[in-house]
C-alpha cells in the first residue's frame, strides 16, 4: 500500500494545471519533445523543463533519446488509467458553460485514449463486439471468447500468447465524454493499430482526435455491423 504522503505527492502533481496540459497532451500515446509540451501547457521552455523533470523523479514521465533529440512519454499504461478515472470524475463535476466547439465534437466521436480508441467510435464497436458474443463484459472486466479470438485474428490483429506480461489482454475503460466503457488492454491497443494500418482513422495533428477516412465509414460499418447514426451523440 502507498503511504498517504506518497499519494498527496502525486497528487499535487497532477493538480498543477501546466502538469495536466502536459499529461493530457501525452494521452494521445504518442512521445513528444519538451518544446511540444511546453506549448501545450502555453508555458517557457524553461518552466517545462523544470515541470518535466519533478514528473521524471516521480515515475510520471519517461524519457527516450534518439541522436540529439529527447522525447517524452507517460511511464506507463497504470498512469494513464489514473488520468482517465481522474477525466471521468472532472466530466461527473457540476459544470460550467463552456459550448462545445469543433475539436471537441471531433475529440467526442473519435480519440486515442492512451495506446488505445475512445470516444462514440469506440463505443459503437465495443457494442458490436459484446452483442456478437465476440467479447464478454462485466463490471470493469471483459473476456474474449472462441469466436472473438477467431474474428480479432482474421481482422489481422495479433494478441499474442505471452501470459506472463503485466498488461491485461482485455479490458475495459470508462469513456469520460460518453459515461461507458470502451475496450482496452492489449485487445484495445491491437485494434487502434489496426485500424490506423488500414487507413480506416488517421490522427489529426496536435490532439487526441483522430479522423475517420471515407474508406473506413464504410470499413468500419461493414466490419463491425455499426448501427445507422452511431456517430450522433445520444439526447441529453
Amino acid at each position: 500500500m502507498a503511504s498517504a504522503n506518497a499519494i498527496a505527492e502525486i497528487a499535487a502533481l497532477i493538480g498543477d494545471a501546466a502538469r495536466t496540459n502536459m499529461l493530457s497532451a501525452l494521452m494521445g500515446g504518442q512521445a513528444l519533445t519538451a518544446g511540444e509540451l511546453a506549448g501545450h501547457a502555453s508555458v517557457t521552455a524553461q518552466t517545462a523543463s523544470g515541470h518535466l523533470a519533478k514528473m521524471l523523479a516521480a515515475g510520471l514521465l519517461a524519457l527516450e533519446k534518439q541522436g540529439r533529440h529527447r522525447y517524452y512519454r507517460l511511464a506507463s499504461p497504470e498512469i494513464a488509467q489514473a488520468l482517465q478515472a481522474l477525466m471521468v470524475v472532472a466530466a461527473s463535476s457540476p459544470r460550467r458553460h463552456h459550448p462545445i466547439g469543433p475539436r471537441d465534437q471531433a475529440l467526442r466521436l473519435a480519440r486515442t485514449c492512451y495506446d488505445h480508441l475512445a470516444g462514440r467510435l469506440a463505443i459503437a464497436i465495443t457494442d458490436s463486439l459484446y452483442a456478437g458474443g465476440h467479447v464478454v463484459l462485466n463490471d470493469g472486466a471483459a473476456l474474449i471468447t472462441a469466436s472473438g479470438t477467431r474474428f480479432f485474428a482474421e481482422f489481422g490483429i495479433e494478441l499474442g500468447t505471452d501470459t506472463s506480461s503485466r498488461r491485461a489482454l482485455c479490458r475495459t475503460c470508462l469513456d469520460w465524454s460518453e459515461r461507458r466503457p470502451h475496450l482496452a488492454g492489449r485487445l484495445g491497443a491491437g485494434l487502434l493499430l489496426r485500424l490506423l494500418e488500414l487507413g480506416w482513422i488517421t490522427r489529426i495533428a496536435g490532439t487526441r482526435a483522430l479522423e475517420i477516412s471515407r474508406a473506413g465509414t464504410i470499413g468500419l460499418s461493414t466490419a463491425f455491423h455499426l448501427p445507422d447514426g452511431w456517430q450522433i451523440p445520444p439526447s441529453p
